[in-house]
């Protein structure tokens, strides 16, 4: 297993990237925003780490805001899901056109434009050099793609989930947005952040990296190299363990 500057020594990560940063705070995609986490994604994959990939859809849509104007919260989620499928396409053409194979796989059946969702076709195509980058959430409503990272994670044997936030750069006590005296944590352990009721991600995600003890690293994606250095394991954001 490769080691890193700080000893994390991570073979293969999962990455979970917000859509939001895709649309550049607009909807729909910003091809410059995905060309760059494209080529620091390439640039990690150069150090022999073996990545996957889950995008959100919040530049395209989210299923709660449609449920909250009045749509059927499941299908206001498969919604939400194709929109998760349009990200994991753009972020395919780029990371090919830096030189990156790239497979899509898909929780929904979409087989002109990506494969199903396999575990093990995932882990092989990873120890081939390959990012493969999960699509349509989990297949089903009601499950955030905040879970789903946690879960497919776990079933394709990650060393750990890395969670890029959009403008944030960790965990905090407090919305740093809102409170400038928010003070980050470096480390803490995912009992203390339930406690705490720390809403980085879904409680469901904690509960089953903790379980695991599969652990998760939360950093901000602005800041040129972030996701490159969160990949290979540098030292960065807030380290969440069980």
């Amino acid at each position: 297993m490769t080691e890193t500057p700080d000893n994390r020594g991570y073979q293969r990560v999962l990455l979970k990237l917000s859509g939001e940063v895709f649309g550049g705070g607009k909807v729909g995609l910003d091809p410059e925003v995905v060309r760059g986490i494209a080529r620091q994604i390439a640039e990690a994959v150069k150090s022999q780490v073996q990545v996957c990939v889950v995008i959100g859809g919040g530049n395209f849509f989210r299923g709660a805001q449609l449920q909250d104007k009045g749509m059927d919260r499941a299908r206001a989620d498969y919604i939400g899901m194709l929109g998760t499928v349009m990200n994991c396409l753009a972020l395919q053409d780029f990371l090919e056109k830096e030189g990156v194979e790239t497979r899509v796989q898909s929780a929904i059946e979409m087989t002109q434009v990506a494969e199903p969702y396999i575990p093990r076709r995932a882990m092989r195509h990873m120890d081939k050099g390959r990012v493969v980058i999960f699509g349509a959430g989990a297949g089903m409503p009601y499950f955030s793609t905040d879970t789903v990272s946690a879960q497919r994670a776990l079933e394709t044997k990650c060393d750990a989930v890395l969670i890029a936030k959009n403008g944030v750069d960790g965990v905090y006590d407090a919305d740093p947005k809102t409170n400038p005296a928010a003070k980050r944590y470096d480390s803490l352990t995912y009992a203390e952040a339930l406690a705490r009721g720390l809403k980085v991600v879904d409680a469901a995600a904690f509960s089953l990296c903790m379980d695991n003890k599969l652990p998760m690293i939360v950093f901000g994606m602005e800041g040129d190299g972030n996701v490159a250095a969160a990949v290979r394991g540098e030292k960065i954001g807030t380290v969440v363990t069980a």
